[in-house]
């Protein structure tokens, strides 16, 4: 499933219908809903997958772009497309 969701993320940018940031914001949910790099079939607990959350989370908050897609929001209440 990871893989499938990081190839549409892959044809959406080279398509470019999403930035390069869209794709790495979208790399790190599907790295979170798929539970990360687990085999297929394991299960995981809610505090793993909340861990991986709030890693995806943090990663991005220290990103420039994030930073300035959140202010941008802020302050107009629409979304920025960097």
């Amino acid at each position: 499933m990871l893989a499938t969701l990081k190839l549409g993320v892959y044809m959406m940018r080279q398509g470019e219908y999403i930035s390069d940031h869209d794709a790495k914001v979208a790399n790190w949910v599907a790295h979170v809903l798929c539970g990360g790099n687990v085999t297929p079939g394991t299960l995981v607990s809610e505090h793993y997958l909340l861990d991986l959350e709030r890693e995806a989370f943090l990663s991005l908050c220290g990103q420039k772009k994030t930073q300035e897609r959140i202010a941008f929001t802020l302050k107009t209440g629409k979304p920025l497309r960097n």
